[in-house]
Protein backbone atom coordinates (compact mmCIF):
# COMPACT_ATOMS: atom_id res chain seq x y z
CA UNK A 1 0.00 0.00 0.00
CA UNK A 2 1.46 3.33 -0.62
CA UNK A 3 1.73 5.52 1.84
CA UNK A 4 1.88 9.51 2.39
CA UNK A 5 5.02 10.62 2.47
CA UNK A 6 7.35 13.86 2.84
CA UNK A 7 11.28 14.69 1.85
CA UNK A 8 12.22 16.24 5.39
CA UNK A 9 15.53 18.05 4.85
CA UNK A 10 18.04 17.56 8.64
CA UNK A 11 20.47 20.43 8.26
CA UNK A 12 24.28 20.29 9.62
CA UNK A 13 24.06 23.29 12.50
CA UNK A 14 27.46 25.21 11.74
CA UNK A 15 29.84 24.00 14.70
CA UNK A 16 31.86 26.67 16.96
CA UNK A 17 35.17 25.84 15.17
CA UNK A 18 34.26 26.80 11.51
CA UNK A 19 36.96 27.92 10.16
CA UNK A 20 39.10 28.06 6.33
CA UNK A 21 42.34 25.10 7.08
CA UNK A 22 41.98 24.50 3.28
CA UNK A 23 41.98 20.81 3.81
CA UNK A 24 39.83 19.64 1.35
CA UNK A 25 42.08 18.13 -1.90
CA UNK A 26 39.75 18.29 -4.63
CA UNK A 27 37.67 21.00 -3.37
CA UNK A 28 38.36 24.46 -5.02
CA UNK A 29 36.73 26.73 -2.96
CA UNK A 30 38.30 25.13 0.11
CA UNK A 31 41.71 25.37 -1.00
CA UNK A 32 41.44 29.29 -2.68
CA UNK A 33 40.22 30.67 0.74
CA UNK A 34 42.87 28.48 3.04
CA UNK A 35 44.10 30.69 6.38
CA UNK A 36 41.16 33.18 5.93
CA UNK A 37 40.01 34.43 9.51
CA UNK A 38 36.33 32.49 9.66
CA UNK A 39 33.51 33.95 11.62
CA UNK A 40 31.71 30.74 13.14
CA UNK A 41 28.63 33.17 14.50
CA UNK A 42 27.89 34.03 11.14
CA UNK A 43 27.92 30.64 9.21
CA UNK A 44 25.58 29.09 11.73
CA UNK A 45 22.75 31.99 11.77
CA UNK A 46 22.88 31.86 7.64
CA UNK A 47 22.85 28.00 7.98
CA UNK A 48 19.53 28.87 10.25
CA UNK A 49 17.82 31.17 8.62
CA UNK A 50 18.14 29.06 5.56
CA UNK A 51 16.33 26.06 7.41
CA UNK A 52 13.55 28.82 8.99
CA UNK A 53 12.99 30.48 5.12
CA UNK A 54 12.49 26.52 4.00
CA UNK A 55 10.36 25.52 7.22
CA UNK A 56 8.27 29.23 7.00
CA UNK A 57 7.22 27.68 3.45
CA UNK A 58 5.66 24.32 5.06
CA UNK A 59 8.91 21.96 4.41
CA UNK A 60 9.24 19.76 7.19
CA UNK A 61 12.98 21.23 8.34
CA UNK A 62 15.24 19.15 10.84
CA UNK A 63 18.41 20.04 12.71
CA UNK A 64 21.60 17.92 13.12
CA UNK A 65 23.98 18.55 15.54
CA UNK A 66 27.38 19.59 14.77
CA UNK A 67 30.70 17.52 16.17
CA UNK A 68 32.68 18.10 19.09
CA UNK A 69 36.23 19.91 17.76
CA UNK A 70 39.58 19.83 18.44
CA UNK A 71 38.56 16.21 19.10
CA UNK A 72 40.74 15.08 22.26
CA UNK A 73 40.33 11.17 21.64
CA UNK A 74 42.02 11.44 18.35
CA UNK A 75 44.61 13.54 19.26
CA UNK A 76 45.36 11.22 22.00
CA UNK A 77 45.06 8.27 19.75
CA UNK A 78 47.98 9.63 17.80
CA UNK A 79 50.16 9.71 20.91
CA UNK A 80 49.33 13.18 22.20
CA UNK A 81 49.35 12.65 26.27
CA UNK A 82 48.41 14.60 29.46
CA UNK A 83 45.46 16.69 30.28
CA UNK A 84 43.27 18.87 27.62
CA UNK A 85 45.65 21.73 27.90
CA UNK A 86 48.93 19.68 27.14
CA UNK A 87 47.56 18.09 24.77
CA UNK A 88 46.59 20.83 22.46
CA UNK A 89 49.97 22.16 23.35
CA UNK A 90 51.82 19.53 22.04
CA UNK A 91 49.61 19.16 18.63
CA UNK A 92 50.29 22.85 17.95
CA UNK A 93 53.78 23.06 18.88
CA UNK A 94 54.51 19.46 16.78
CA UNK A 95 51.92 19.29 14.24
CA UNK A 96 49.41 22.19 13.67
CA UNK A 97 48.06 20.26 10.45
CA UNK A 98 46.74 17.45 12.96
CA UNK A 99 45.29 19.97 15.15
CA UNK A 100 43.81 21.91 12.22
CA UNK A 101 42.18 18.31 10.76
CA UNK A 102 40.77 17.36 14.40
CA UNK A 103 38.97 20.72 14.56
CA UNK A 104 37.36 21.12 11.22
CA UNK A 105 33.26 21.79 11.65
CA UNK A 106 33.60 20.04 8.39
CA UNK A 107 30.36 17.75 9.99
CA UNK A 108 28.47 20.75 8.75
CA UNK A 109 27.71 19.13 5.20
CA UNK A 110 25.47 16.50 6.38
CA UNK A 111 24.93 15.35 2.91
CA UNK A 112 28.04 13.60 3.70
CA UNK A 113 26.66 12.07 6.97
CA UNK A 114 24.76 8.91 5.54
CA UNK A 115 23.13 7.35 2.65
CA UNK A 116 19.37 7.16 2.80
CA UNK A 117 16.85 4.56 1.73
CA UNK A 118 12.88 5.48 2.29
CA UNK A 119 10.84 2.19 3.49
CA UNK A 120 9.69 2.26 -0.10
CA UNK A 121 12.62 1.19 -1.86
CA UNK A 122 13.60 -1.67 1.00
CA UNK A 123 13.07 -5.23 1.54
CA UNK A 124 12.08 -5.26 4.82
CA UNK A 125 9.97 -1.77 4.36
CA UNK A 126 11.96 0.13 6.84
CA UNK A 127 14.28 3.61 6.51
CA UNK A 128 17.81 2.24 6.39
CA UNK A 129 20.91 4.36 7.58
CA UNK A 130 24.60 4.32 6.67
CA UNK A 131 27.07 6.70 7.89
CA UNK A 132 29.39 7.43 5.43
CA UNK A 133 32.52 6.05 6.19
CA UNK A 134 34.45 9.33 4.47
CA UNK A 135 37.77 7.49 4.27
CA UNK A 136 39.34 9.80 1.76
CA UNK A 137 40.05 12.65 3.81
CA UNK A 138 41.50 12.13 7.56
CA UNK A 139 39.22 15.04 8.92
CA UNK A 140 36.22 13.58 7.60
CA UNK A 141 36.93 9.79 8.59
CA UNK A 142 36.43 10.90 12.49
CA UNK A 143 32.67 11.73 12.05
CA UNK A 144 30.90 8.66 11.37
CA UNK A 145 30.82 7.82 14.98
CA UNK A 146 28.99 10.33 16.34
CA UNK A 147 27.13 10.78 13.27
CA UNK A 148 25.96 7.73 14.14
CA UNK A 149 24.99 8.20 17.58
CA UNK A 150 22.99 11.15 16.61
CA UNK A 151 21.03 9.45 13.67
CA UNK A 152 20.33 6.90 16.66
CA UNK A 153 19.34 9.51 18.92
CA UNK A 154 16.90 10.88 16.45
CA UNK A 155 15.41 7.78 14.54
CA UNK A 156 15.13 5.43 17.41
CA UNK A 157 12.53 2.99 16.92
CA UNK A 158 13.34 0.09 15.41
CA UNK A 159 10.60 -1.34 14.24
CA UNK A 160 10.65 1.35 11.45
CA UNK A 161 14.38 2.88 10.86
CA UNK A 162 17.75 0.20 10.70
CA UNK A 163 21.06 1.40 11.26
CA UNK A 164 24.18 -0.05 9.85
CA UNK A 165 27.60 0.60 10.41
CA UNK A 166 30.04 2.84 8.18
CA UNK A 167 31.64 0.51 5.31
CA UNK A 168 35.35 -0.46 6.34
CA UNK A 169 37.36 2.92 6.37
CA UNK A 170 39.85 1.78 3.47
CA UNK A 171 40.16 3.52 -0.44
CA UNK A 172 38.27 0.16 -1.44
CA UNK A 173 35.01 0.89 0.38
CA UNK A 174 35.53 5.08 0.47
CA UNK A 175 31.96 6.20 0.88
CA UNK A 176 30.88 10.03 0.63
CA UNK A 177 26.84 9.38 1.92
CA UNK A 178 24.12 11.33 0.04
CA UNK A 179 26.30 13.48 -1.93
CA UNK A 180 26.63 10.43 -4.17
CA UNK A 181 23.38 9.59 -4.05
CA UNK A 182 20.07 10.92 -5.10
CA UNK A 183 16.41 9.32 -5.58
CA UNK A 184 13.66 9.55 -8.31
CA UNK A 185 10.06 8.85 -7.50
CA UNK A 186 6.48 9.80 -8.68
CA UNK A 187 5.28 10.27 -5.57
CA UNK A 188 7.97 10.56 -2.21
CA UNK A 189 5.56 7.68 -0.85
CA UNK A 190 6.15 5.24 -3.62
CA UNK A 191 8.72 2.76 -4.54
CA UNK A 192 11.97 4.91 -6.49
CA UNK A 193 14.85 4.56 -8.02
CA UNK A 194 18.13 5.38 -6.51
CA UNK A 195 21.43 6.64 -8.18
CA UNK A 196 24.52 5.52 -6.82
CA UNK A 197 27.01 7.87 -8.13
CA UNK A 198 30.99 6.49 -7.70
CA UNK A 199 34.36 8.10 -9.64
CA UNK A 200 36.19 4.66 -9.82
CA UNK A 201 36.15 1.02 -9.66
CA UNK A 202 38.29 0.32 -6.96
CA UNK A 203 39.69 -3.46 -7.91
CA UNK A 204 39.85 -2.61 -11.20
CA UNK A 205 42.49 -0.39 -12.01
CA UNK A 206 42.09 -0.08 -15.68
CA UNK A 207 39.23 1.26 -15.18
CA UNK A 208 38.45 5.28 -15.89
CA UNK A 209 39.48 7.24 -13.05
CA UNK A 210 40.47 11.00 -12.25
CA UNK A 211 44.15 11.47 -12.52
CA UNK A 212 44.33 15.13 -11.28
CA UNK A 213 42.19 14.62 -8.09
CA UNK A 214 41.25 11.80 -6.17
CA UNK A 215 38.30 9.90 -6.62
CA UNK A 216 36.13 9.29 -2.94
CA UNK A 217 33.03 7.50 -3.87
CA UNK A 218 33.85 4.03 -5.25
CA UNK A 219 31.66 1.37 -6.87
CA UNK A 220 32.32 -1.13 -4.53
CA UNK A 221 31.13 1.20 -1.82
CA UNK A 222 28.18 1.85 -3.70
CA UNK A 223 26.91 -1.90 -4.20
CA UNK A 224 27.71 -2.41 -0.44
CA UNK A 225 24.80 0.08 0.87
CA UNK A 226 22.65 -0.97 -1.59
CA UNK A 227 22.79 -4.84 -0.57
CA UNK A 228 22.81 -2.99 3.30
CA UNK A 229 19.48 -1.79 2.90
CA UNK A 230 17.80 -4.53 1.16
CA UNK A 231 17.15 -2.91 -2.40
CA UNK A 232 16.63 -4.57 -5.40
CA UNK A 233 17.61 -3.91 -8.97
CA UNK A 234 14.99 -2.43 -9.52
CA UNK A 235 15.86 0.06 -7.13
CA UNK A 236 19.03 0.98 -7.98
CA UNK A 237 21.02 2.28 -10.88
CA UNK A 238 25.04 3.27 -10.57
CA UNK A 239 26.16 5.76 -12.66
CA UNK A 240 30.13 6.38 -12.81
CA UNK A 241 30.93 10.35 -12.67
CA UNK A 242 32.88 11.51 -15.42
CA UNK A 243 36.82 11.75 -14.46
CA UNK A 244 36.82 14.48 -16.23
CA UNK A 245 34.27 16.48 -13.93
CA UNK A 246 36.60 15.26 -11.12
CA UNK A 247 39.47 16.66 -12.38
CA UNK A 248 37.67 20.40 -13.31
CA UNK A 249 36.69 20.13 -8.90
CA UNK A 250 33.43 18.47 -8.86
CA UNK A 251 34.50 16.38 -5.83
CA UNK A 252 30.86 15.06 -5.45
CA UNK A 253 28.11 14.18 -7.70
CA UNK A 254 26.18 17.11 -5.72
CA UNK A 255 28.34 19.27 -7.26
CA UNK A 256 27.26 18.94 -10.73
CA UNK A 257 23.59 16.71 -10.68
CA UNK A 258 20.67 17.27 -8.45
CA UNK A 259 17.35 14.90 -8.33
CA UNK A 260 14.15 15.83 -7.24
CA UNK A 261 10.59 13.74 -7.79
CA UNK A 262 10.93 13.22 -11.61
CA UNK A 263 13.49 15.27 -12.06
CA UNK A 264 16.82 14.82 -12.87
CA UNK A 265 18.87 18.26 -13.40
CA UNK A 266 22.66 17.62 -14.64
CA UNK A 267 25.46 18.70 -16.30
CA UNK A 268 26.52 17.71 -19.61
CA UNK A 269 29.60 15.91 -18.13
CA UNK A 270 28.18 15.00 -15.13
CA UNK A 271 27.81 11.33 -15.89
CA UNK A 272 30.30 9.57 -18.43
CA UNK A 273 27.35 7.27 -19.75
CA UNK A 274 25.14 9.62 -20.40
CA UNK A 275 23.02 7.59 -22.44
CA UNK A 276 23.05 4.29 -20.17
CA UNK A 277 22.38 6.12 -17.40
CA UNK A 278 19.02 8.20 -18.37
CA UNK A 279 17.86 5.16 -19.97
CA UNK A 280 18.20 2.87 -17.22
CA UNK A 281 16.56 5.54 -14.98
CA UNK A 282 13.28 5.62 -17.11
CA UNK A 283 13.15 2.03 -17.35
CA UNK A 284 13.01 1.95 -13.45
CA UNK A 285 10.80 4.81 -12.56
CA UNK A 286 7.40 3.74 -12.45
CA UNK A 287 3.92 6.01 -12.29
CA UNK A 288 6.00 9.31 -13.92
CA UNK A 289 7.95 9.66 -16.95
CA UNK A 290 11.70 10.90 -16.18
CA UNK A 291 12.42 14.90 -16.79
CA UNK A 292 16.18 15.00 -17.48
CA UNK A 293 17.14 18.57 -17.38
CA UNK A 294 20.15 18.81 -19.05
CA UNK A 295 22.70 22.09 -19.35
CA UNK A 296 25.09 22.10 -21.57
CA UNK A 297 28.53 23.38 -21.69
CA UNK A 298 27.66 26.01 -23.73
CA UNK A 299 25.21 27.12 -22.01
CA UNK A 300 27.16 26.81 -18.51
CA UNK A 301 30.99 25.85 -18.70
CA UNK A 302 32.22 23.16 -16.25
CA UNK A 303 34.52 26.13 -14.39
CA UNK A 304 31.38 28.59 -14.09
CA UNK A 305 29.18 25.26 -12.75
CA UNK A 306 32.10 24.83 -10.56
CA UNK A 307 32.34 28.12 -9.28
CA UNK A 308 28.84 28.84 -8.50
CA UNK A 309 27.73 25.85 -7.05
CA UNK A 310 24.80 26.13 -9.72
CA UNK A 311 23.90 22.09 -8.83
CA UNK A 312 24.97 22.18 -5.27
CA UNK A 313 21.28 23.33 -5.22
CA UNK A 314 18.35 22.30 -3.17
CA UNK A 315 15.38 21.16 -5.60
CA UNK A 316 12.05 21.40 -3.99
CA UNK A 317 8.37 20.60 -4.40
CA UNK A 318 5.21 23.67 -3.99
CA UNK A 319 2.35 23.66 -5.42
CA UNK A 320 3.15 25.17 -8.71
CA UNK A 321 5.84 23.14 -10.34
CA UNK A 322 9.69 22.79 -8.40
CA UNK A 323 11.89 25.00 -6.82
CA UNK A 324 15.62 25.38 -7.23
CA UNK A 325 17.49 27.15 -4.17
CA UNK A 326 20.70 28.28 -4.79
CA UNK A 327 23.70 29.81 -3.45
CA UNK A 328 24.28 33.39 -3.80
CA UNK A 329 26.87 32.93 -5.72
CA UNK A 330 24.98 31.78 -8.92
CA UNK A 331 24.01 35.41 -9.37
CA UNK A 332 27.24 36.29 -9.50
CA UNK A 333 28.55 34.07 -12.35
CA UNK A 334 26.84 35.59 -15.51
CA UNK A 335 26.87 32.47 -17.54
CA UNK A 336 25.35 30.78 -14.47
CA UNK A 337 22.95 33.52 -14.07
CA UNK A 338 21.55 34.22 -17.42
CA UNK A 339 20.64 30.33 -17.77
CA UNK A 340 18.60 30.70 -14.59
CA UNK A 341 16.81 33.08 -15.86
CA UNK A 342 16.11 31.12 -19.23
CA UNK A 343 15.10 27.98 -16.85
CA UNK A 344 12.45 30.03 -15.58
CA UNK A 345 10.96 31.34 -18.36
CA UNK A 346 10.79 27.42 -20.06
CA UNK A 347 7.99 24.75 -19.76
CA UNK A 348 10.21 22.14 -17.51
CA UNK A 349 9.81 21.27 -13.80
CA UNK A 350 11.99 23.68 -12.86
CA UNK A 351 9.49 27.01 -12.02
CA UNK A 352 11.04 29.46 -9.66
CA UNK A 353 14.50 29.85 -8.09
CA UNK A 354 15.43 31.59 -4.94
CA UNK A 355 18.83 32.65 -3.42
CA UNK A 356 19.91 31.25 -0.14
CA UNK A 357 22.57 33.41 1.80
CA UNK A 358 25.18 31.03 2.71
CA UNK A 359 28.59 32.73 2.04
CA UNK A 360 30.51 31.21 5.07
CA UNK A 361 30.08 27.49 3.79
CA UNK A 362 30.90 28.75 0.42
CA UNK A 363 33.84 29.87 1.47
CA UNK A 364 34.51 26.22 2.97
CA UNK A 365 33.25 24.30 -0.15
CA UNK A 366 30.01 23.68 0.80
CA UNK A 367 26.32 25.07 -1.02
CA UNK A 368 22.78 24.86 0.14
CA UNK A 369 22.90 20.71 -1.21
CA UNK A 370 25.77 20.30 1.19
CA UNK A 371 24.08 21.72 4.09
CA UNK A 372 21.50 19.08 4.15
CA UNK A 373 20.51 15.28 4.26
CA UNK A 374 17.17 14.40 2.56
CA UNK A 375 15.36 11.69 4.66
CA UNK A 376 11.57 10.72 2.61
CA UNK A 377 9.27 10.08 5.98
CA UNK A 378 5.95 8.32 5.89
CA UNK A 379 3.55 9.90 8.25
CA UNK A 380 3.79 6.70 10.73
CA UNK A 381 7.99 7.11 10.88
CA UNK A 382 7.71 11.09 10.98
CA UNK A 383 5.19 10.84 14.22
CA UNK A 384 7.85 7.96 15.83
CA UNK A 385 11.48 10.00 14.97
CA UNK A 386 12.16 12.40 18.15
CA UNK A 387 10.53 15.35 17.68
CA UNK A 388 13.05 17.94 19.32
CA UNK A 389 15.42 17.99 16.02
CA UNK A 390 12.27 19.43 13.91
CA UNK A 391 12.95 23.32 13.55
CA UNK A 392 9.30 25.46 15.15
CA UNK A 393 9.73 29.08 15.49
CA UNK A 394 10.47 28.66 19.31
CA UNK A 395 13.61 26.22 18.33
CA UNK A 396 14.57 28.59 16.17
CA UNK A 397 14.63 31.93 18.05
CA UNK A 398 16.40 28.99 20.80
CA UNK A 399 19.07 28.00 18.83
CA UNK A 400 19.63 31.62 18.12
CA UNK A 401 19.98 32.40 21.31
CA UNK A 402 22.65 29.41 21.63
CA UNK A 403 24.58 30.76 18.86
CA UNK A 404 25.03 34.33 19.90
CA UNK A 405 25.87 33.24 23.47
CA UNK A 406 28.20 30.37 22.52
CA UNK A 407 29.95 31.12 19.26
CA UNK A 408 32.94 33.52 18.38
CA UNK A 409 32.81 35.84 15.91
CA UNK A 410 36.15 34.93 14.59
CA UNK A 411 38.20 31.97 14.69
CA UNK A 412 41.38 31.28 12.55
CA UNK A 413 44.13 28.82 12.58
CA UNK A 414 46.11 30.09 15.94
CA UNK A 415 43.11 29.86 17.88
CA UNK A 416 42.34 26.03 17.66
CA UNK A 417 44.85 25.55 20.40
CA UNK A 418 43.10 27.55 22.50
CA UNK A 419 41.90 25.74 25.93
CA UNK A 420 39.07 27.88 26.49
CA UNK A 421 37.48 27.42 22.96
CA UNK A 422 37.69 23.72 24.04
CA UNK A 423 35.83 24.38 26.95
CA UNK A 424 33.68 27.00 25.08
CA UNK A 425 32.51 24.07 22.65
CA UNK A 426 32.02 21.39 25.42
CA UNK A 427 29.73 23.93 27.07
CA UNK A 428 27.80 24.70 24.02
CA UNK A 429 27.17 21.10 22.86
CA UNK A 430 26.16 19.94 26.50
CA UNK A 431 23.72 22.24 26.79
CA UNK A 432 22.67 21.54 22.84
CA UNK A 433 21.95 18.38 23.77
CA UNK A 434 19.05 19.51 25.92
CA UNK A 435 17.89 21.60 23.83
CA UNK A 436 17.43 18.95 20.82
CA UNK A 437 16.68 15.79 23.61
CA UNK A 438 19.26 13.86 22.04
CA UNK A 439 20.89 12.75 25.64
CA UNK A 440 24.84 12.07 25.24
CA UNK A 441 26.34 11.43 21.61
CA UNK A 442 29.53 12.80 22.45
CA UNK A 443 32.83 11.36 23.38
CA UNK A 444 33.07 14.08 26.33
CA UNK A 445 29.81 12.99 27.75
CA UNK A 446 29.81 9.56 27.95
Amino acid sequence: MVKHAVEANFDGLVGPTHNYAGLSWGNVASKSNVNSVANPREAALQGLAKMKQLADRGYVQGVLPPHERPHLPTLRALGFTGNDRQVLEQAASTDPSILAAVSSASAMWTANAATVSPSADTKDHRVHFTPANLSAKFHRSIEHRVTGRALKAIFTDESYFAHHPALPSVSHFGDEGAANHTRLCSRYGEPGVELFVYGQIAFNEQAPAPVKYPARQTLEASRAIARLHGLSDRHAVFAQQNPAAIDAGVFHNDVIAVGNGNCLFYHELAFLEEDRVLAELSDRLTGAALEAVRVSANEVPIEDAVASYLFNSQLLNTPDGMLLAVPGECREVPSVSRYLDQLVKGDGPITSVEVFDVKQSMRNGGGPACLRLRVVLNDEELHAINRGVILTDALYDRLVAWVNAHYRTELDQQDLADPMLLEEVRKALDELTGILGLGSIYDFQL
